[in-house]
């Protein structure tokens, strides 16, 4: 009995000293601009053609954070800061991140964007699993679906003795090949749990602080301590659980879907 209290005793204190707290990222991203495409009265053209918005930015920059307590944390990404363009036909272009966004010809500037579906990422740092939560609304009906992926693991990751400081915290240099293109990661084992901005970089211990690559890259320009309200980092349980597979057959749908219905009110563009 005295065991069992001591062992209680120690959990609780564990659970009220566990750090929390805040990373905060900066990111870059290359479009790939064969990918996209636009809509200039009525006729589909791609960016760099003689029809297509000029001066159209190809790489978007963005703030990510990871808002963590205990075992238990949550992404949360802003949108991106490079503004819409518009063609010359007045037509909106989408944003640099491919969302289609509302303009003069889908019935001026206070139209809001109709939004295709929300998505929210938990993490379960004691299991390594991260959850993803996506709210899918068609027209005044709400389904919520749960899916849960193990920590990936990345291969060829080779670490080196070079060290340098990002944030106040000291972080060891290490290189792996992701989607055949060089990526260089800065990560720190400084802090009691592990992370990455991006998933499948993933390390075996240790929190990402920075990824450098052709064609993305993260830094946390903060790494905060602060008290979080830890109940607002649990995934919730009441939605329908399903697999990875089956997630991806509905963010594929609702990604068609929302891109006909875009075309309809306006004319909008997407990715192909």
């Amino acid at each position: 009995m005295l065991l069992t209290s001591l062992c209680t005793l120690a959990h609780a204190q564990t659970a009220a000293t566990a750090p929390s707290g805040k990373i905060t990222y900066e990111g870059l991203r290359r479009i790939d601009m064969s990918r996209m495409r636009m809509n200039v009265n009525g006729q589909d053209v791609r960016p760099g053609s003689g029809d297509a918005a000029e001066g159209m930015p190809d790489v978007i920059s963005f703030t990510q954070k990871l808002i963590f307590a205990g075992s238990f944390a949550k992404e949360e990404r802003d949108r991106p800061q490079n503004p819409m363009r518009q063609n010359r036909a007045g037509n909106a272009n989408s944003s640099p991140d491919g969302a289609p966004t509302g303009g003069p010809s889908a019935g001026g500037p206070n139209m809001r964007m109709m939004r295709m579906n929300d998505q929210e990422t938990y993490l379960d740092m004691a299991n390594r699993q991260r959850i993803s939560i996506m709210t899918v609304r068609r027209d005044s009906t709400t389904q919520r679906y749960r899916t849960e992926r193990p920590f990936p693991k990345p291969e060829g990751w080779q670490t080196s003795d070079k060290t340098k400081k990002i944030a106040g915290y000291v972080c060891h240099k290490a290189t792996v090949t992701r989607r055949n293109a060089p990526y260089t990661i800065w990560y720190t084992t400084d802090l009691p749990f592990t992370y990455s901005p991006v998933a499948d970089l993933t390390p075996d211990k240790g929190v990402v602080l920075q990824i450098e690559s052709d064609d993305e890259s993260y830094k946390a320009s903060a790494v905060s301590l602060e008290p979080v309200d830890a109940a607002s980092l649990q995934p919730p349980t009441d939605v329908k659980t399903i697999s990875s597979e089956e997630m991806e057959q509905i963010r594929r749908k609702q990604m068609a879907d929302f891109r006909q219905r875009m075309m309809q009110n306006g004319g909008f563009p997407g990715r192909n």
